[in-house]
């Protein structure tokens, strides 16, 4: 068996477009559509609660897998992303953004790294091998999947070594449970960042929050006034949203806020207009404005088993023992995914880290200035401009807030 395990921290595959201007544009357009099914398919569940999930560390597995799937398998996995790594011009592309998206500088740390948890004396195609080497700074690792509590522990501590968060490293893993399993692939994105513009911990102040269910909830509400990129857009009829970018430190990666303009605006009727068209659309219409911006300090931990999310996106034969068809891995006839797990967390703060700090409640000025104030649901993404890469991204903030 092969269990496959998305952690933490993307349509049919059609022609690409000719030079390395018209191919970055497409992948970025069909990463962000990705990262919009995944969103869609997670809500469409109904349960209300808050959504956090990142795109780049499910889309890096899938990826690597084109390499190893063959038949039926393959063209469903090219189909739910859009792409194929078996174009050389893609490959070469996602290979430099996979890099861009591991960088570190001033205030900003990104990590993506992926391993493949390999059972002691399998024996792997050296093709499949050298492609992981080569992909998304990823590793093979031997461990022995008839010891399941040993095999997660070390899964786990590989991923703790990722996370921005010491601290808070435990990714809360379940016990892998097949004693037969003979591989687990692990994905991991973590972002630490600094805002461009900090908030102060002295204007944030308790404030109410309409949750989707009409609960008014206080929460702590963090504010500025700056001078920010911001657009409304028409959706559907007279229902409008706001458009608010966050930059963090050095401009390359923001945070994007959707906020419906009317508080009777539930998000459940937004959700469907939300395509990667759309948000292409507002990202490139913002104008620069002065505002006062509130924003709720909270944090957000979900866990995903991904197994119906990414059949609902078209990829079955992979959790199929007799239809699977990973023979490109090992030469092995008896592969198949019989796990996907997805574990995501984001904290927003004052000064856009993981940090702690004395609040102190404030009354804040009357002004003329324009306010965006998330005091009801909205939607926003974690995102790097250069590569269209989600790092942490398509999120529904809806009923509750999480914070210290």
């Amino acid at each position: 068996m092969l269990p496959l395990t998305f952690i933490f921290f993307l349509l049919h595959s059609g022609c690409l477009q000719r030079g390395n201007g018209g191919l970055q544009k497409e992948l970025k357009a069909l990463k962000t559509e990705f990262a919009v099914r995944l969103y869609q398919s997670l809500t469409g569940n109904g349960n209300g609660t808050n959504l956090v999930i990142s795109p780049a560390s499910v889309s890096v597995p899938l990826e690597i897998l084109q390499f190893g799937a063959q038949g039926n398998t393959c063209l469903q996995l090219e189909r739910a992303l859009g792409y194929t790594v078996h174009d050389r011009r893609v490959h070469d592309f996602l290979r430099i953004a996979q890099a861009a998206a591991t960088t570190s500088g001033p205030g900003t740390m990104i990590q993506l790294a992926c391993a493949f948890f390999v059972q002691t004396g399998t024996q792997l195609s050296s093709r499949f091998t050298e492609h992981i080497s080569l992909w998304a700074n990823s590793s093979l690792v031997t461990t022995n999947f008839s010891e399941p509590n040993r095999t997660t522990a070390q899964i786990n501590r590989w991923v703790s070594g990722f996370v921005a968060d010491e601290k808070n490293g435990n990714v809360s893993l379940e016990r892998i449970h097949s004693a037969l399993a003979q591989m687990a692939l692990v994905s991991t994105m973590s972002f630490q960042s600094i805002w461009q513009k900090r908030f102060s911990f002295t204007d944030t102040q308790v404030l109410s929050f309409t949750s989707t269910e009409g609960l008014i909830l206080r929460v702590p509400m963090m504010y500025q006034t700056a001078d920010v990129n911001y657009g409304q857009f028409q959706v559907i009829d007279e229902q409008q949203v706001g458009v608010l970018e966050l930059p963090y430190r050095g401009s390359s990666v923001s945070l994007f806020l959707v906020l419906p303009r009317h508080k009777a605006t539930p998000l459940a009727l937004l959700e469907p207009y939300l395509t990667a068209s759309a948000i292409h659309i507002w990202m490139n219409s913002l104008k620069r404005i002065k505002m006062d911006v509130f924003l709720p300090r909270f944090r957000i931990e979900n866990h995903f088993n991904m197994k119906d999310v990414l059949s609902s996106l078209g990829i079955t034969d992979l959790f199929d023992p007799f239809k699977a068809n990973l023979k490109g891995i090992s030469g092995q006839d008896d592969l198949y995914v019989s796990e996907a797990i997805h574990n995501a967390r984001m904290e927003v703060l004052e000064d856009g880290t993981k940090a702690s700090g004395t609040t102190a409640l404030v009354l804040l000025r009357r002004s003329r200035t324009p306010i965006f104030k998330a005091d009801r649901p909205f939607i926003f993404f974690l995102r790097e401009s250069n590569t269209g890469i989600s790092i942490i991204s398509l999120m529904g903030f809806t009923t509750q807030t999480t914070h210290k």
